[in-house]
């Protein structure tokens, strides 16, 4: 199996199975994000303990891959440390906007480096990067608090 194909198959199977999809009671931090772009939705709750994200939670409406990529997210950031999130969304980031320059590491980026090839797609970045950056507000959010 080809990887490109490999890669769909993980984004299909986060899409049709996500992680993490449903809201959080006793959250910390709620926000709603929209891609105006193409009218995809996400909410997404976290429960930040002093210096660890301990749990993430969400819903949603759109694309297979604003759907998948927070999916992917989720699995991979909730239990860690807020420095190493914030570092996560930053390499994920750079890599969905390296326009294929920047393949991912998957070591690092687990399943999410499957939607690198997102990035030749300018109009699919906005879609991929929904939920990281909706994540990224809710980091910021809960240290003003």
């Amino acid at each position: 199996m080809e990887i490109d194909a490999l890669y769909q198959e993980v984004i299909l199977d986060h899409y049709r199975n996500p992680k993490n999809k449903n809201l959080l009671e006793n959250f910390s931090i709620k926000v709603h994000h929209v891609n105006p772009s193409c009218g995809d939705e996400q909410d997404i709750t976290i429960i930040r303990s002093g210096n660890k994200l301990e749990k993430i939670g969400w819903e949603g409406v759109g694309c297979s891959i604003s759907q998948a990529s927070t999916s992917m997210m989720c699995e991979l950031v909730e239990g860690n440390e807020i420095d190493q999130v914030k570092s996560l969304i930053d390499t994920f980031s750079h890599m969905i906007s390296s326009k294929g320059e920047d393949s991912g590491d998957e070591a690092v980026l687990g399943d999410a480096v499957a939607l690198n090839g997102v990035s030749k797609f300018p109009a699919r970045v906005k879609c991929a990067l929904l939920g990281w950056m909706a994540l990224k507000d809710a980091i910021l959010q809960s240290e003003e608090r």
